[in-house]
């Protein structure tokens, strides 16, 4: 229903309200891309010094590489920047589901899936046809009637605290860590190394005070839960994947209201 339903239709709202030009657009979405491929190429050498085998590189790479820029992102965002924060938050969320779902996908296979396969799963993802739609009526200044507006924005408005749910289930169902140091490193990245990164690439691409604030946040985040999805598909370690997505997520408050101070809010 949160796949299907509830995002496209908060990712349709948020993009039909935003405020933000084409040109801080692209630079967010440019430090989304940069920041993942610069998180890939440490998962890798890692993997290759510590010499994992390829279903627990996989694992590690799922779990440094995407955030939970969705349920965990997006409330922060709202909470700690409201609605002009959250429409920049939106925008690396959108971004970082396209990587996941064709880069993340295609990685998790090991080889198993075609390139082409791998793309194809870019068209089983509603929220980029809503974000298509609404850059439509956007760019054609086209009204869009209260009809259907209204339903739209009752549906938006549920998504986070779905969102927020589904993220409780899944920690509960997540076991105590095995390989605690693997785990430990593998959280550490992506709690600690991804958002100091971030703000590097904040400054590079001169993004906005809010946008790079919303930047820093949602690369701040745990381990995305979707990684625990795609692991068990295609059985990249998922109990190891579990476990860093339970770690990170525990750990985040701590890192995260460190991040919130460092960024003035």
């Amino acid at each position: 229903m949160i796949f299907n339903a509830l995002t496209p239709a908060l990712i349709f709202q948020l993009t039909t309200r935003n405020t933000a030009n084409g040109i801080d657009s692209l630079k967010i979405v440019g430090l989304v891309i940069s920041l993942v491929l610069v998180l890939t190429l440490i998962s890798f050498l890692i993997s290759r010094q510590l010499k994992l085998s390829p279903i627990t590189a996989s694992g590690f790479f799922l779990s440094v590489a995407f955030m939970n820029a969705g349920n965990y992102g997006l409330s922060l965002n709202q909470f700690a920047l409201g609605e002009e924060g959250l429409i920049w938050a939106s925008l690396f969320y959108i971004t970082a589901s396209m990587l996941m779902n064709s880069f993340g996908v295609f990685f998790a296979s090991s080889g198993k899936m075609r390139i082409q396969d791998a793309l194809k799963g870019l068209l089983r993802v509603p929220a980029l046809y809503s974000f298509f739609l609404a850059m439509i009526f956007r760019l054609t200044g086209t009204a869009i009637p209260g009809a259907i507006m209204k339903p739209i924005d009752l549906v938006g408005a549920a998504t986070i605290p779905a969102m927020l749910l589904v993220l409780g289930m899944q920690i509960g169902r997540a076991g105590l860590p095995k390989n605690i140091g693997l785990v430990g490193l593998a959280s550490s990245i992506r709690l600690i190394l991804s958002p100091a990164l971030a703000w590097v690439l904040t400054l590079a691409f001169r993004l906005p005070t809010l946008g790079s604030q919303a930047g820093i946040l949602e690369a701040g985040m745990p381990s995305a839960v979707l990684a625990i999805i795609i692991s068990l598909e295609y059985d990249t370690d998922p109990g190891f994947v579990s476990s860093v997505v339970l770690l990170s997520t525990i750990l985040s408050p701590i890192t995260l209201t460190l991040i919130l101070g460092l960024i003035g809010i």
